[in-house]
């Protein structure tokens, strides 16, 4: 749940998490996901498939779940700072798909390369990250919609950085990603990128050899 009042956030979190989901092949639900800055109410692991599902962001509990009609746990909500939090509280190698849906603009670089070195770690070898972000031509608008509380206020004025496809590509090698295992898109008008990450074959959380090759596939949405 998006803090402050937006009266679009309801639909634009809707939008995230459908092109967040159809970026995820049925192979991989068969494992864990885990959704970095999932919110207070977690709108994507709530609606998306899979075998299990775990969501942080410091809005929760410290410990929550959600159950199924069955009683049995279907989300399990682990409070964590995205922003400042260090090491993921997983194991190497542990999920099949790892997502971020507008989280990238709300951390700094340093911390953000940091978090992308962890969230590989996690990753299973040929599992995926699933990001959105806003693109520059977003920024201003944004900052426009909050005004008339289109948006959020609160969310928009915590925003830290508004990076460009060569900027977020950037950031993914520092953080261990290949440049080579990329897709990127747009959706909204061009107002958002979405990008799928592959990990490579690489065990645990060591850096991935770098590549000056960027054979990044791009798509609308």
């Amino acid at each position: 749940m998006t803090r402050g009042y937006g009266l679009l956030e309801g639909f634009l979190a809707q939008q995230r998490s459908r092109v967040a989901d159809a970026l995820i092949p049925a192979s991989l639900r068969t494992g864990r996901l885990l959704d970095i800055g999932c919110g207070a109410y977690p709108l994507f692991l709530a609606q998306t498939s899979f075998a299990r599902k775990f969501g942080l962001d410091k809005q929760v509990a410290t410990v929550a779940a959600s159950l199924d009609r069955d009683g049995q746990s279907t989300v399990q909500l682990i409070r964590y700072d995205v922003e400042h939090g260090g090491h993921l509280p997983f194991r190497d190698d542990q999920f099949s798909v790892v997502t971020m849906l507008a989280v990238f603009e709300h951390i700094d670089i340093i911390r953000l390369v940091a978090l992308l070195s962890e969230v590989r770690r996690v990753l299973q070898p040929g599992g995926r990250l699933v990001l959105t972000t806003p693109t520059k031509i977003a920024h201003t608008l944004l900052r426009g919609m909050a005004k008339v509380y289109l948006v959020s206020a609160i969310e928009i004025a915590e925003h830290k950085t508004c990076l460009s496809l060569a900027e977020i590509l950037h950031v993914m090698e520092q953080g261990g990603f290949h440049p080579t295992h990329m897709t990127h898109g747009y959706f909204e008008l061009y107002l958002n990128h979405w990008l799928s990450v592959v990990k490579d074959g690489a065990p645990g959380g060591g850096s991935a050899t770098s590549s000056s090759t960027r054979s990044i596939r791009e798509h609308g949405v």
